[in-house]
């Protein structure tokens, strides 16, 4: 229960309150938001880009890399800008329908992410376990539906958020100490019994992070049990190696997660400030390594790139 001694009406307008106690530092976070947000369009438009125009690319794996570069820029489109100008302009206020229509965006295209992680699995295991029918078991319908209930997923578990804060009658603040309008953080300035708020909250997290990561680790187990039945050492280290990019994609984009409810399990205290930083390493870093990744270890890719920096150089 939430004590409310001088409670508000549901308001038209939250303040985002940014990062709590940082406020002298803004000039300086807004660098690396700023630089993550260019370096994450140019080289998630250069995957897409690259992807379109090389026929060779059009297989199972490229194709989930583009879905994933595309749910990257909407993730650093709906987050990104948004920061930015509080940190530059000071333009903290958000309207109430506004700040619902984020609640439910910004954890969409997150849980989307999560979601295509998981068809990437899949797609390592059935390209080492069947690699003769790889494209036959992956081919475009497969991937269609795959894309579909990858967003049907997100619609149907995220639909509720904002209905749900919709319903909040009485707030203790209408200021918001976070950099956006997250589900959580605006029930927690709410009035009265939010215990079910929480669940639906866990629920979330169960229902899409939790679910993927746990069918991500039975997807590697049965890999490695693949692979692990091929004789060859070279053919072993061959089929590994074309699991690389993805679980360091993996790594990257659940540590955060992993971390924080560690920490909330341990008892370990976090200042608020952190917390909203590590939060938004969610949405920042992700987006920006992925194509890193791709494009460090993708010959096709590395390829196309220094093809298309060569011929700038000669038109030069």
């Amino acid at each position: 229960m939430s004590s409310c001694n001088n409670s508000i009406p549901q308001p038209l307008v939250f303040i985002l309150d940014g990062i709590p106690g940082l406020e002298s530092s803004y000039g300086w976070f807004s660098v690396p938001f700023f630089l993550v947000f260019i370096i994450t369009v140019i080289g998630n438009v250069t995957i897409l880009y690259i992807i379109r125009r090389e026929k060779s690319l059009h297989e199972p794996m490229f194709l989930l890399l583009a879905m994933l570069s595309v749910v990257d820029l909407s993730l650093v489109g709906v987050t990104v800008p948004r920061t930015l100008a509080i940190f530059w302009l000071n333009a903290k206020e958000i309207s109430f329908n506004t700040c619902l229509t984020q609640m439910f965006f910004i954890p969409s295209f997150y849980v989307m992410e999560s979601g295509i992680l998981l068809a990437m699995a899949v797609d390592r295991f059935v390209a080492i376990w069947n690699p003769l029918r790889y494209t036959t078991i992956l081919d475009n319908n497969i991937l269609v539906k795959m894309a579909l209930a990858v967003v049907a997923r997100a619609v149907a578990v995220l639909t509720p958020a904002p209905i749900l804060a919709k319903s909040l009658g009485s707030f203790r603040t209408h200021v918001i100490a976070y950099s956006y309008c997250a589900y959580m953080a605006v029930v927690k300035v709410a009035c009265g019994d939010v215990s079910n708020h929480i669940v639906y909250g866990l629920m979330v997290v169960v229902a899409s992070v939790g679910f993927d990561l746990f069918f991500i680790i039975l997807s590697y187990g049965m890999i490695l049990h693949a692979v692990f039945q091929i004789q060859s050492w070279e053919a072993r280290s061959k089929a590994l190696s074309t699991c690389g990019s993805h679980l360091c994609i993996i790594a990257l984009f659940y540590s955060p997660v992993v971390f924080s409810v560690l920490a909330q399990i341990l008892g370990y205290y976090m200042a608020p400030h952190l917390q909203i930083i590590i939060d938004n390493l969610y949405f920042l870093v992700p987006p920006m390594v992925n194509p890193l990744i791709y494009g460090a270890r993708t010959k096709q890719i590395q390829e196309r790139v220094l093809r298309i920096l060569h011929c700038h150089r000669d038109q030069g």
